[in-house]
């Protein structure tokens, strides 16, 4: 009668493709993990060229609308695409695939869309500003009224109990320095648009608030900041000017996360404090 085999043997038989087995395994399951993050970090850079691109609010020149520690999320399709679009599109190096000019499926901003751009001269730095004047428009500020086309943009200034809380508190936050209390105006723009403005009574007749008047160039738009007395924006010619179609970025739409900051990163029990829920989700006007 024949022996079966041992039972040692039998594992010993086993072990080595067991071991294969093992290791195969491992490397599928690695394979599949790799390939799944590959194909996440192509979907989220799709959605950051084509859809949706996140921003984050650094300075006070958007006031009272938007705050340091804001961060919103911009439409990349409202306006089409340019080279700036695109991840590396600044990029002046030959190896550079996006270096084409203009811009492609090109929408027209509106008066008062909140535009996020490239700066004119810098287009390695981001800016948000508010769309004033578009290609052909006549442009001047008199004692802090905007005049578009020879006809002032209507204001009205805002008052109450309401107001006078939004400024308090706006006031308070990161990144506003002035002692002194800025008025608040509903400004239109000739579409009907409406949005809210800033003045600081006492730089009325600052060179900002009073200045020649700007023709804008066709294919180019003419941008302000709405915290009139602390933004650099078109009414400098030298530093933004008007701003070519081919820099807008897209159309800012609303606020996905607002923090002020003032928890340090190892301060972890105070993070929650620091964050600003009630700005969460809320639409930009």
């Amino acid at each position: 009668m024949t022996d079966g085999p041992k039972e040692g043997g039998s594992q010993e038989g086993r072990a080595p493709g067991g071991l294969a087995r093992g290791v195969r395994d491992f490397l599928r399951a690695v394979y599949d993990v790799v390939v799944t993050a590959l194909w996440a970090v192509v979907l989220a850079l799709v959605i950051r060229t084509f859809a949706f691109e996140p921003f984050r609010i650094p300075s006070t020149s958007m006031l009272p609308g938007l705050w340091v520690g804001d961060y919103l999320f911009v439409s990349k399709y409202s306006y089409g695409y340019s080279r700036y679009s695109f991840p590396f599109g600044a990029s002046n190096s030959h190896w550079n695939p996006f270096r084409f000019q203009g811009r492609f499926m090109a929408g027209e901003p509106e008066r008062g869309d909140v535009v996020v751009f490239r700066q004119p001269g810098k287009t390695d730095i981001d800016f948000i500003k508010r769309v004033v004047g578009l290609p052909g428009d006549r442009i001047y500020v008199s004692r802090a009224v905007v005049y578009v086309n020879d006809k002032p943009l209507a204001r009205r200034r805002l008052t109450g109990v309401e107001s006078a809380a939004a400024i308090k508190r706006t006031l308070a936050e990161p990144g506003q320095s002035s002692a002194e209390a800025p008025e608040p105006y509903q400004e239109t723009a000739p579409n009907g648009r409406s949005y809210v403005v800033w003045q600081l009574p006492s730089r009325v007749e600052y060179i900002h608030n009073n200045t020649p008047e700007y023709v804008v160039p066709p294919g180019h738009y003419f941008m302000m900041g709405d915290n009139r007395d602390d933004s650099t924006d078109s009414r400098s010619l030298a530093t933004v000017g008007y701003v070519p179609a081919e820099n807008l970025i897209g159309r800012a739409e609303f606020l996905f996360f607002s923090t002020d900051h003032r928890a340090e990163l190892w301060e972890v029990h105070r993070w929650f404090d620091s964050l600003r829920f009630e700005r969460f989700f809320t639409r930009i006007q």
